[in-house]
């Protein structure tokens, strides 16, 4: 067989120049005077938006590359429109952390080069995933997005936290990865093919002695990507993490990391394992159900006057909304239009969960305690932070003004109760309304009067960073136009997605 392949490389150029921006981003470091190295963040914001724009000649969603002479079908990348929507997405939520991280890479709290190195390595990967079409290429690129993680995590000079938070994010990723790559094998041997069309092919077609061989691979390749969406019971590193990581590495890793692990497990349950939807799909739906339930009950637990509440609440929160994110992915076993309602509600979640991540990043400037009560006195210290964070926590909890969260659980839920999961849509609704109550009171938070004697003077002209004012604007103006335009998710969550 002939194995050598094409490459076109404007389909590849959304991760290739992530990547070569984190190289030049090092190299640059190397020669720039101390006094100018605040222009790496730029340079590496400029990057992320070339990589963004390099999207727009495979709008149409229908091209590829490194397939095979011999058999032109069976390709490693391809830029369908999954895989560039959600290209869009990692790249924009990789660009919003860059300008929550300028602020922290100026004030000299990371080594500037090695992290915006570090960033753009682990954005490169994040990109490339969605487009791989065979396991190699994709346990790559989970481990080139993974990898750069462990060092982010635990980067900030002078952290006790973080790099303990950042070993156990390490023992606990490499886990799941091994667990993993044991089930590639028995897929492997029991298809005989790695790529994700053949793998279904193949798995088919297997000899009927594999199919215990086979059954366990499937179970097995889907621990990694759980362990990426912070899924019951791969969860518990996440608490720890987002509070020994840099806040702008947190909301990364909330949003890019999870992007990615939602990707592969897409690609891998309804790509490569079609047949075998009855073993993951109730699989996949206990875990929704499970992490849902885990992440909002502790959320909603959580004591807003506890150091650092904030921060645990929004890693709680991220753990709950993977719960909603798994739930069309359980549904498209049953149902082909359930993963265009998981896409739409990542890009709701994206968005809105990184905003709410700016505005705590400019929160805790001030107040380093992280406290939830913190926040207390926000509205009349700085109106249009606190607007903007009742907003977020509104989208996050799907109530208006935030309608794009309402119609993106509504589709969610939809997909469902199509799929006749009635008892997964009831533990849904449950949870949604569990959710409810500490979103709102931490919005109810935002308005209330500060403690008295608590107030600060100089509070009211104290105003966010520019890079964190832009990402917070972003955030924002992203959440109005789809509140406002809500049937561009219900256009993802039609099934025309994929």
């Amino acid at each position: 067989m002939n194995l050598v392949q094409t490459v076109e490389w404007a389909v590849i150029a959304p991760p290739v120049i992530a990547a070569f921006t984190a190289v030049a981003v090092l190299l640059a470091d190397l020669f720039l005077p101390a006094a100018r190295k605040a222009l790496l963040g730029p340079l590496a914001a400029a990057g992320l938006a070339l990589a963004a724009l390099s999207l727009l000649p495979l709008r149409d969603g229908d091209r590829s590359t490194f397939c095979l002479p011999d058999d032109p079908a069976l390709c490693a990348y391809s830029a369908d429109r999954f895989a560039v929507i959600l290209q869009l997405l990692v790249l924009g939520g990789a660009f919003l952390t860059v300008l929550l991280s300028i602020p922290e890479a100026n004030g000299k709290r990371v080594p500037a080069g090695e992290f915006w190195f570090l960033l753009l390595s682990s954005a490169a990967g994040a990109a490339l995933l969605p487009a791989a079409r065979d396991l190699a290429t994709l346990i790559i690129a989970l481990e080139v997005t993974t990898l750069p993680a462990y060092a982010l995590v635990g980067l900030r000079r002078g952290s006790g936290a973080g790099p303990e938070a950042a070993l156990k994010f390490f023992l606990s990723s490499v886990t799941a990865t091994a667990v993993a790559l044991l089930g590639i094998g028995f897929v492997y041997a029991a298809s005989g093919s790695l790529f994700f069309d053949g793998i279904a092919e193949g798995l088919d077609e297997a000899d009927p002695r594999l199919s215990t061989l086979a059954e366990a691979g499937v179970a097995l390749t889907l621990i990694a990507f759980a362990f990426k969406m912070a899924a019951v019971p791969f969860h518990f590193w996440v608490p720890e993490t987002y509070l020994g990581a840099p806040l702008p590495v947190a909301g990364y890793l909330s949003v890019v990391g999870k992007t990615a692990g939602l990707a592969g497990l897409i690609l891998v349950t309804t790509e490569a394992f079609p047949g075998h939807g009855d073993l993951w799909g109730p699989l996949v739906a206990v875990l929704a159900g499970l992490t849902m339930t885990a992440g909002n009950v502790a959320a909603l637990r959580t004591d807003p006057r506890a150091p650092n509440s904030a921060i645990r609440l929004l890693a709680w929160s991220s753990i709950g909304q993977a719960g909603y994110l798994l739930v069309p992915i359980a549904a498209a076993a049953y149902t082909e239009e359930g993963a265009g309602a998981t896409v739409a509600y990542a890009l709701m979640y994206g968005a809105v969960n990184l905003g709410a991540f700016a505005v705590a990043a400019h929160v805790a400037r001030q107040r380093p305690a992280h406290r939830v009560d913190d926040y207390r006195g926000l509205w009349a210290r700085q109106p249009a932070a606190a607007l903007a964070m009742g907003f977020f926590l509104l989208c996050l909890a799907g109530l208006p003004p935030g309608v794009i969260g309402l119609f993106a659980k509504v589709a969610v839920f939809e997909t469902a109760v199509d799929a006749g999961l009635g008892v997964l849509a009831v533990v849904m609704a449950v949870n949604v309304a569990i959710a409810l109550y500490y979103y709102l009171r931490w919005t109810a938070v935002l308005f209330q009067p500060a403690p008295h004697g608590a107030a600060e003077p100089d509070a009211p002209r104290r105003l966010p960073a520019a890079p964190l004012t832009a990402a917070i604007g972003l955030a924002a103006g992203v959440g109005i136009v789809l509140s406002g335009a809500p049937q561009l998710i219900l256009t993802f969550a039609s099934g025309t997605l994929l």
